[in-house]
């Protein structure tokens, strides 16, 4: 059920390389520089991919922030927002100061009325917990989340206004500074604190508040990077694969190479893994004052690096994967002893179907006869699925592995019961 060895690991024969070692060393060189480069180049392919088809769709982008309008961070940090910004403030020691006057006009001891004044910063402490009480049950409903959602249809914007400076709307950039304007929320609590009988939300002035969503000094030189990075998306993570590619093919052992690059690759990708997740802390370690919930900021910047996170965790799984199969299908000694092991399995399961019955004629005779192009013409198809793939993750490495191995056992047991049929018939 494994791939056949092919000679791969012998170095080139001489006219390949032109009979010189000279150029046989030069080669090897130029390969060795080549796998370097692109190992070096994957994680940076991935991060031009994250930028150009992620951070900048709207679609993508819209899909991927929706859910943080009912994040318990966020909706925290909104309600705190949305509350500072109504600053509904009701005078409390104004209005048990004239109440208390009024009940000492009406012949009750003045006790009564120091009692009644002493009630003033409880006034004060319900009108607060009524505006909370009210800006919460807002948040938590589905008119938040209409409302998050309209506004973040700049979560797209967001991303391109403070990564490019270009556009204006709810999402607004000031210096390193990216914000949410929350006035239209605030329009909405001040009509329910009115219809609850709050009075005093009449008098909330016209507001244009705003909520910190993300905060860098560094966003102009961020800026910068992230043109070039958009710029590449298109062409560099196909640059990368074809200098794989060359590498691989100059050489003078092929399978290590395979083995090499696809192992460099991963290990430059669990390299900008520990990187991202240094730069979180970093940056959630750092944040300025503006930044008034420490959560949501990171459940904002863990919301925008989620798919490179998935990106690059398939790259590597997918790096190993592939340097998994090209060492087993060398010339080593425990590579040639699983797939002989494999190969005597399958054996024995066709001599179990021969003897009840079940052979595989023909068909399993030309497997046998073609088992080579049928396994290559597997891996390709396979690759294509993969390249063609919409965002694939860990999983969809995983199943396209299972598919795989699903194909060479079934072309093992096939070509198995074509030997079983080749030996019976010189019998």
């Amino acid at each position: 059920m494994s791939l056949p060895s092919e000679p791969l690991d012998e170095p080139s024969a001489p006219g390949r390389t032109g009979g010189s070692r000279a150029a046989r060393t030069a080669m090897s060189s130029v390969s060795a520089v080549v796998i370097t480069l692109t190992c070096l180049l994957v994680p940076i392919s991935l991060l031009t991919v994250w930028v150009h088809d992620i951070v900048l769709d709207t679609g993508r982008y819209v899909s991927t922030v929706s859910p943080l309008a009912s994040d318990p961070a966020i909706e925290a940090a909104a309600v705190h927002r949305i509350t500072e910004a109504a600053d509904v403030r009701v005078d409390g020691a104004r209005v048990t100061s004239d109440l208390a006057k009024w009940l000492e006009a009406q012949g009750l001891p003045p006790r009564v009325g120091t009692a009644v004044k002493a009630l003033g910063p409880q006034l004060d402490s319900a009108a607060d917990a009524a505006v909370s009480k009210v800006a919460t049950r807002f948040v938590e409903s589905d008119r938040f989340e209409t409302v998050w959602t309209t506004a973040n249809r700049a979560a797209h914007s967001a991303v391109v206004q403070a990564l490019t400076g270009e556009g204006r709307g709810a999402v607004g950039v000031e210096g390193g500074t990216v914000t949410l304007d929350v006035g239209a929320a605030v329009e909405s609590v001040k009509e329910e604190l009115v219809k609850a009988g709050l009075s005093p939300a009449e008098k909330i002035p016209e507001v244009d508040k705003q909520m910190v969503l993300f905060q860098s000094d560094k966003l102009q030189k961020i800026r910068g990077a992230v043109h070039l990075l958009d710029v590449a998306g298109n062409w560099l993570p196909v640059l990368t694969v074809v200098l794989g590619a060359v590498g691989v093919l100059l050489a003078r052992r092929r399978r290590r190479a395979l083995v090499t690059v696809t192992l460099g690759a991963a290990a430059a990708c669990l390299v900008f893994a520990i990187g991202l997740a240094v730069v979180r802390h970093y940056y959630l370690g750092h944040l300025p004052a503006q930044v008034q919930s420490p959560e949501a900021a990171a459940a904002v910047f863990d919301t925008l690096v989620r798919f490179l996170r998935v990106s690059i965790r398939t790259a590597l799984v997918l790096g190993v994967v592939v340097a998994l199969g090209a060492y087993l299908s060398g010339a080593g000694r425990l590579p040639r002893g699983v797939r002989g092991r494999a190969e005597r399995a399958a054996d024995s399961a066709a001599a179990w179907g021969a003897a009840h019955g079940v052979r595989t004629g023909s068909t399993g005779t030309w497997v046998q006869a073609h088992r080579r192009p049928l396994t290559t013409g597997a891996l390709l198809v396979l690759a294509l699925v993969f390249a063609l793939w919409n965002h694939p993750t860990v999983l969809t490495v995983l199943l396209l592995v299972i598919v795989l191995l699903a194909v060479l056992a079934v072309l093992s047991l096939l070509a198995a019961g074509g030997r079983a049929s080749g030996r019976a018939g010189q019998r």
